[in-house]
């Protein structure tokens, strides 16, 4: 590894099947770059994963599942951390940085039934679905207000076995995780973004380590994504404009063509009564611009009243 001092790497990740897959995925990728290199894998509980009871806002937020990784790489235990980047909030801690974002996968959510449907539409009156995303439970009553609507927490393995109990009819899940894990065949309807619009940074994986360890950012470097870390940090800059964070229902989706940025962006209220729907474009040169333009016309239409309301209640 000619320029590199390391020699051996601490991996950081949750114990989920699917945070595994990633970080397994992540040490690959490194070896194949650098064969000499010893990768030790630290699997850690967060605290997200012991709170499976409460829904996300009323515990904390995603950040549960992040803290302890991050209290890992600011102690020194750890070098790295993987992450999903849908679950990694607006603002990072002081000290810690993204230090590449990988080629994208399927970024759209996915219907999960045995019902012999093509799409949300075609669900049954009154079918049971189970998500615990406020921002999937805000598209899916607007657009069909007759579902009855469940919290369903744990890891995609533990979902899909209360979905093969009975304990719903549907449940709706992302694309990647599935895709990653293996369940594609699963997948009964694939979301257009239009149905179900994505959260922000939805099937990008993330490294996250120290600002100041040079050696282990200039490590990783290789696997950054250029467009997808694009697309990403657009998407992140918009949630940490309107102030509200990836646990209340806003969605936001960016695209790349040439050297312009398309970002789609929501926020709805949870029941479904309201949603409010923006799309803008910009020069890649400068996504903090028009992540904040997309902001400000989202706030004009009333996304702070809503956001401000449900972090109230949630706090």
């Amino acid at each position: 590894m000619p320029g590199l001092p390391l020699t051996t790497l601490r991996l950081g990740t949750r114990k989920s099947a699917l945070a595994l897959w990633q970080a397994t995925f992540v040490r690959d990728r490194l070896l194949a770059l650098y064969p000499d290199l010893v990768i030790t894998t630290v699997p850690m509980t967060t605290e997200g994963d012991r709170l499976l009871g409460a829904p996300l806002l009323a515990a904390g937020g995603k950040a549960l599942f992040t803290k302890e990784l991050e209290q890992g790489l600011m102690e020194g235990r750890i070098d790295l951390a993987v992450h999903s980047m849908k679950d990694v909030v607006a603002e990072l801690p002081e000290g810690l940085g993204i230090g590449a974002i990988l080629a994208r996968e399927d970024p759209r959510d996915a219907l999960v039934t045995p019902l012999p449907v093509t799409d949300i539409a075609s669900l049954p009156h009154g079918c049971r679905v189970g998500t615990a995303s406020l921002r999937r439970q805000s598209q899916l009553h607007h657009k069909r207000p007759d579902l009855r609507l469940s919290p369903l927490r744990g890891n995609v393995n533990s979902r899909l076995a209360r979905l093969d109990a009975g304990a719903f009819d549907a449940i709706v899940l992302a694309a990647a995780g599935l895709k990653r894990l293996g369940f594609a065949d699963r997948i009964r309807a694939w979301l257009p973004v239009e149905t179900s619009l994505p959260a922000a940074g939805q099937g990008a994986i993330g490294i996250e380590c120290r600002s100041d360890d040079a050696a282990t950012r200039d490590l990783i470097a290789p696997l950054n994504d250029p467009e997808t870390a694009l697309c990403v940090t657009t998407e992140r800059a918009l949630t940490a404009a309107l102030g509200g964070g990836c646990r209340l229902p806003i969605a936001a989706f960016a695209r790349l063509a040439g050297d312009t940025v398309t970002l789609q962006a929501l926020v709805g209220e949870p029941d479904g009564s309201r949603l409010l729907v923006q799309e803008a474009r910009g020069p890649a040169s400068d996504p903090q611009g028009l992540a904040r333009r997309v902001a400000g016309d989202l706030q004009a239409q009333g996304a702070g009243a809503i956001i401000d309301r449900l972090m109230a209640e949630g706090s």
